[in-house]
């Protein structure tokens, strides 16, 4: 996530300084995606120099400056909530990079890197769904962040079925010593396909 876009999302609530966005950023997300105070502060600093936000006064009296939104600021948070997110810009995909090379490097065991994360995900899955049964049915925010969670997670683990299935496939069809290590029997859905 844009960080300079939700901060920016904040700021249409009205005038704040570094700590108190930092506080309901970390309030809307569960903080899911913790931010430093320096992050934030140099983020603002930004978004001042790009003529986004300005300072909204005086510092108070414990020396922090409250931002406010321009209306450029404005103009930018109405045209980032009115986009898409655009999946090509996503950070890269650690998962699929990781599993790329070890089909491609020898000596690895495919199968065992993709049980490993299943498992983490697995447990991660569990997590998530423990927590949307505790968050607070007027906490919208976070039951929507919570939704994404066990939702990614879901994905993650019908796509890991289809990796683990793909590399037994293909192990099969290849002769021994080649690039792709499988020597643990497949332990998921592929194992029954």
């Amino acid at each position: 996530m844009s960080i300079r876009h939700g901060l920016l999302a904040l700021l249409e609530r009205g005038p704040s300084h570094g700590y108190q966005l930092r506080a309901e950023f970390d309030a809307a997300t569960g903080a899911t995606w913790p931010l430093n105070v320096g992050q934030v502060y140099t983020t603002l600093a930004r978004l001042e120099r790009d003529g986004l936000v300005a300072q909204d006064g005086v510092p108070d009296t414990e020396g922090r400056i409250a931002y406010r939104l321009t209306d450029q600021g404005r103009d930018e948070v109405r045209a980032w909530f009115g986009s898409p997110v655009n999946q090509k810009a996503a950070p890269r995909d650690e998962l699929a990079i990781k599993l790329a090379l070890a089909v491609t490097t020898p000596g690895v065991d495919v199968l065992s890197v993709v049980q490993t994360q299943r498992t983490s995900t697995m447990t991660a899955m569990q997590e998530f769904t423990r927590l949307k049964v505790r968050a607070a049915e007027d906490d919208l925010a976070w039951s929507l962040v919570l939704d994404s969670m066990v939702f990614r997670a879901e994905a993650e683990i019908r796509w890991l079925d289809h990796c683990e299935a793909r590399v037994a496939r293909a192990a099969a069809r290849r002769p021994q010593n080649t690039a792709v290590e499988t020597s643990s029997a497949p332990t998921g859905p592929a194992a029954r396909r």
